[in-house]
């Protein structure tokens, strides 16, 4: 007998070896990219990654721990990028258009970047607001970043990747052309939304990312920088079969420590020096380029 399981009702199954081949642009097989969270959080209050759990208010400690991120461990991580010529996605708390604005600004000054909306601050998640309160936050979010930078944001990563039932269809009706919320597929995936309007779902990794991957397993630094060499060097084979999507999530508190960059500054090396067999990208290049090979149903 059979179960009837609630569904999102988002998309089909589709078993990745049974896909119409195509490949990246200039025949590529493998599409990489480096997603940096750019966080700004509710001093002594809200959510966050925590140093030491379970702090009482004030917590300045995990407060101050996170804000190293904006401070420093971002401005080395631009360094690093700009000496290894890698393109970055700034995944980006509206909040920081008000906070440290020059930080953005000195990335796409001496970077390829796209700018990605991540809401307002990683101090609250989007799926405990209801729906009016949910669509106030994500236009409010990608109205302060384009007022403030130029570009209105075509991509979107939700704080704390904490989707509700309509979030897909609020992004579409956002005019969001793509999000990074689901990490389902290697390859991106159409979703389909109450309007018919189908909204690109971009792989985004939850294994080769720095929180759950440190601050949640906390797997050793060193370890985090195998993964990225393991990860690059199995998907760059596996892609000779299927085009892929490599996606590394990035937190500036966490890999900007010296300790932790100076081994990822190894594991990205790595990756550079592949460059002339790999399409080095942003999400957003790499849902333009899906959506013309395979354009939406609806």
């Amino acid at each position: 007998m059979s179960i009837e399981l609630p569904s999102h009702d988002r998309y089909a199954y589709s078993a990745i070896g049974d896909r119409p081949d195509f490949s990246w642009p200039q025949g590529w097989r493998l599409a990489v990219y480096i997603g940096l969270n750019l966080e700004h959080f509710a001093f002594g209050e809200g959510l966050g990654a925590a140093l030491v759990p379970g702090r009482a208010k004030l917590d300045v400690l995990n407060y101050a721990w996170r804000d190293y991120g904006n401070r420093v461990g971002a401005w080395r991580l631009l360094d690093l990028f700009e000496a290894l010529d890698l393109p970055v996605g700034l995944i980006a708390n509206s909040a920081i258009a008000d906070y440290c604005p020059e930080l953005v600004t000195a990335y796409r000054q001496r970077l390829n970047t796209e700018l990605i909306a991540h809401g307002r601050t990683n101090s609250e998640t989007q799926n405990a607001l209801d729906e009016r309160g949910e669509s106030t936050l994500i236009v409010a979010a990608r109205d302060r970043l384009a007022a403030v930078f130029g570009d209105t944001p075509t991509g979107w990563l939700g704080p704390w990747i904490a989707q509700s039932q309509v979030t897909p269809d609020l992004l579409a009706e956002a005019g969001f052309a793509y999000h990074l919320d689901w990490c389902h597929d290697d390859q991106p995936t159409w979703m389909a939304t109450r309007g018919g309007e189908s909204i690109l779902s971009v792989p985004y990794p939850q294994e080769l990312n720095d929180i759950p991957a440190i601050g949640v397993r906390a797997a050793d630094y060193r370890e985090f920088a195998c993964m990225i060499v393991d990860q690059f060097d199995e998907m760059l084979e596996q892609s000779q079969a299927q085009p892929l999507v490599m996606g590394i999530a990035l937190h500036p508190y966490i890999v900007g420590q010296p300790f932790r960059l100076r081994v990822l500054r190894q594991a990205l090396a790595h990756i550079a020096a592949r460059r002339d067999e790999i399409w080095l990208t942003t999400p957003g290049a790499i849902a333009a380029h899906y959506a013309r090979v395979f354009p939406a149903a609806g």
